[in-house]
């Protein structure tokens, strides 16, 4: 257990350290987010571990704008190449966190995903990254990506 999770949770995330951050989750999180959806377990960790794990991780800053009675609300913003282009994405995102029994149990990440699609995937994103089937493609394919780290894992 952390004394303060959420702090390390994301130090460990400005260090590469998806380990450390997988680390600060409960064994019942319940993580998602507008590009991997829900992710319970061992599978919210496994992403940490798999997107930190990538050749060039992001650069990642954070500020806690609000903590209580076991709730958290931080905004943090990652800077990244994305695919085979390597896109670079400024990904702004505020995350609400829950704390029990000192660690985190869960955990929303919200972001603005059209915009978010318009850098990430050009011109098909800025002319279609409002639509859910872009959504969907995308947590598709996050989602393999995931299933095959774990598998190599």
């Amino acid at each position: 257990m952390h004394a303060d999770p959420i702090t390390a949770f994301y130090t460990a995330f400005t260090r590469g350290d998806g380990e450390a951050m997988a680390a600060c989750y409960s064994g019942e999180i319940a993580f998602d987010d507008p590009a991997f959806g829900r992710l319970t377990g061992q599978d919210a960790g496994d992403m940490w571990r798999m997107l930190c794990g990538a050749s060039g991780s992001p650069t990642v800053t954070f500020q806690v704008v609000q903590s209580r009675s076991g709730s958290t609300t931080v905004r943090w913003t990652a800077d990244y190449a994305f695919g085979a282009r390597r896109r670079p994405v400024h990904n702004e995102v505020v995350a609400h966190l829950v704390v029990r029994d000192g660690l985190i149990v869960e955990h929303h990440d919200v972001f603005d995903f059209p915009r978010w699609a318009r850098q990430a995937l050009g011109l098909p994103g800025l002319l279609l990254g409002w639509s859910p089937l872009v959504q969907r493609k995308v947590r598709a394919g996050a989602r393999a990506r995931l299933a095959a780290f774990q598998a190599r894992a």
